[in-house]
């Protein structure tokens, strides 16, 4: 015997066809490419190169001993790849996305059985991956001012990847409890009257409602931890040590607001050859689901020319 196919409600179809063609018309989230972030890092304006000195060299041979000199010089380099961003294992650095897949537990936007205790509208989390410039074009066109520092940041490695710092990114433990966390005001990222948030507990979660200060916040975390030694995080330390003899002089780690140590280049979205600290106006342009950012961090470091055995004197800032 043949039965008739039962037809579905005519409110049902609408509403399966109305769904349908609102997922087709949503428009992709916004991604970027390594030669996109290759060819970011040809910028003078972050470069900042500047002649400051001059170091003085004791060069000894068996005929006897020497002094030579050098020229000292700063400038920034752009050492990590920050991205801040919604879904979990959606990184929106293309080629990097594989890094970081989602967990078993971790959903879109951080919704964890750990978030349940964030439940206040104001709470938004941000995934965030730290990765190793990928810098060979920039030293191949600062090259061109003259003597060159070098940074030990390595092109791609995953200096910190949030989903493999579950605990801490997820529930702030233990930095809740950290007289940085519990003291207000202190270790603020933001200017008065414009504060943005608290660095501390460095987590993915942030009680903001504009979403890029939310990202932005995040990313700043995430390069706190990275430039220091010993955090009670899952990563890979960039934090350099410093050898005078070396004639290198690497920066302070990242602190919020302090220009000396970092600077920050979006990259997306409306990506920019300028560089400047939290908070660098971006917050005014006009957000896009779903909420993906990514930022060049650059770093200063100061040198000179190594041309002996031991560093007399210095001069410059």
């Amino acid at each position: 015997m043949s039965r008739t196919p039962t037809l579905l409600p005519a409110a049902l179809t609408a509403a399966l066809t109305l769904g349908l063609t609102s997922m087709m018309a949503m428009p992709a989230p916004p991604t970027i490419t390594t030669p996109t972030i290759v060819q970011s890092a040809v910028s003078p304006e972050c470069l900042e190169y500047e002649v400051i000195g001059l170091c003085a060299w004791l060069a000894c041979s068996p005929t006897g001993c020497t002094v030579n000199t050098s020229i000292r010089v700063k400038h920034f380099i752009p050492e990590l790849v920050v991205s801040a961003y919604e879904n979990t294992g959606e990184n929106p650095w293309t080629e990097i996305a594989m890094l970081s897949p989602p967990l078993g537990d971790a959903l879109g936007g951080g919704s964890t059985n750990e978030a349940e205790t964030h439940e206040h509208d104001n709470t938004r989390f941000k995934n965030v991956d730290a990765i190793g410039h990928p810098s060979e074009l920039f030293y191949e066109f600062a090259s061109g001012f003259g003597w060159l520092c070098e940074s030990d940041a390595i092109a791609f490695n995953p200096y910190f990847i949030s989903t493999l710092d579950a605990l801490a990114w997820r529930s702030g433990i233990p930095e809740m409890a950290y007289p940085e966390a519990l003291t207000p005001g202190m270790r603020e990222m933001g200017v008065p009257g414009d504060l943005w948030s608290p660095i501390y507990p460095r987590s993915g979660f942030v009680s903001q409602t504009h979403d890029y200060k939310v990202a932005a916040a995040t990313a700043q975390r995430a390069a706190d931890v990275v430039t220091r030694l010993g955090q009670p995080h899952v990563y890979q330390s960039l934090a350099p040590i410093e050898d005078i003899n070396s004639g290198r002089w690497p920066p302070e780690p990242v602190m919020e607001g302090d220009p000396e140590t970092h600077k920050w280049q979006r990259l997306l979205p409306d990506m920019t050859m300028a560089c400047a600290i939290f908070p660098d106006g971006g917050e005014n342009n006009q957000l896009v689901p779903p909420g993906d950012y990514v930022w060049s961090l650059w770093r200063p470091y100061r040198c000179c020319q190594k041309r002996g055995q031991e560093l007399l004197m210095f001069t410059g800032e």
